[in-house]
């Protein structure tokens, strides 16, 4: 797509035999004036095109969204999904509160003796 320096060349050096030294300032002068109206009417319609649709992208957005799509949908994927995600949590129910459960066993009262392998507590038959 890119014109490298030396197809620049090979083009100016033909339009330079076209057109010979004397009609060649005259030729880039109507592209120079060509070339800037183009842009005031580029910049026109930019302009009322932004007064009509104010949340529109910026230009560079516009083109990075032209030459990568794929993040654009990525991007507006999360935003669909981010907007979701808030609409669900405004629309849930509250939370139950919490409630507390009594333990169904009691805790013995008085802390029992570890044992130890040293232990002179004979071993309890009925575990036999």
């Amino acid at each position: 797509m890119f014109l490298s320096p030396v197809k620049i060349m090979v083009i100016v050096a033909v339009v330079l035999l076209l057109l010979g030294p004397d009609k060649l300032p005259e030729v880039a002068h109507r592209l120079g004036s060509s070339w800037r109206a183009l842009k005031r009417l580029q910049e026109r319609v930019e302009s009322e095109v932004r007064e009509v649709i104010p949340d529109l992208p910026s230009t560079g957005d516009i083109a990075r969204i032209v030459r990568s799509p794929i993040n654009l949908l990525n991007q507006l994927s999360d935003q669909v999904d981010a907007k979701e995600a808030a609409e669900v949590r405004k629309n849930a129910p509250p939370a139950p509160p919490e409630t507390v459960v009594a333990p169904l066993i009691t805790p013995p009262s008085r802390p029992v003796a570890a044992r130890t392998e040293n232990s002179t507590v004979p071993p309890d038959p009925s575990l036999n």
